[in-house]
């Protein structure tokens, strides 16, 4: 199945504006992350395109000002499941969304790391305890110590940011 080029460019013509954002979900677009996310959030409107089984017919992409855009480095049947990935990280990002605005500032991604491990009562659990440092009140430790955490699990599970990671810390 692919989407035809007339029955597409009718369908954007008629209920887009020359200023909207269009996007196509695609394993050949540039790689979504949390910084193309941020971007997007600041979008006024943002128009999707699913593709199904094999996508649109090139022309279409030849001929509008559509971006191409990959959540990675898999195949979907079409890109519905995709734009829920997409719509969820983008909208979480406008203002009042979140419960707590400053609850995005320490995620995974905002400073070039993974995010920290998170703790939970009951203190012990299964003769598990929560870090002492955690249960410190000394804030600047505790800072410390998911900066640690964070650079930790960075460089262990994903090599690929922690070398960016480390590239953005040298400049």
């Amino acid at each position: 199945m692919l989407l035809k080029a007339d029955v597409l460019s009718k369908s954007l013509d008629n209920n887009t504006k020359s200023n909207e954002k269009i996007l196509y979900l695609s394993p050949k677009g540039k790689r979504f992350d949390q910084k193309l996310a941020k971007d997007l959030s600041r979008e006024k409107i943002i128009n999707i395109i699913c593709g199904h089984f094999e996508g649109v017919d090139e022309r279409i992409l030849e001929t509008r000002n559509i971006e191409e855009i990959s959540l990675g480095d898999f195949i979907l049947s079409g890109g519905e499941s995709a734009s829920f990935v997409l719509i969820d990280s983008i909208l979480r990002l406008l203002p009042n969304v979140l419960g707590n605005n400053i609850s995005k500032e320490d995620e995974s991604f905002e400073n070039g790391l993974l995010e920290y491990p998170q703790y939970t009562k009951p203190q012990i659990w299964e003769e598990k305890s929560v870090p002492e440092v955690l249960l410190s009140g000394d804030h600047a430790k505790i800072k410390d110590w998911r900066l640690s955490k964070s650079k930790d699990i960075t460089r262990r599970r994903r090599p690929d940011l922690w070398k960016k990671f480390l590239e953005k810390v040298k400049k």
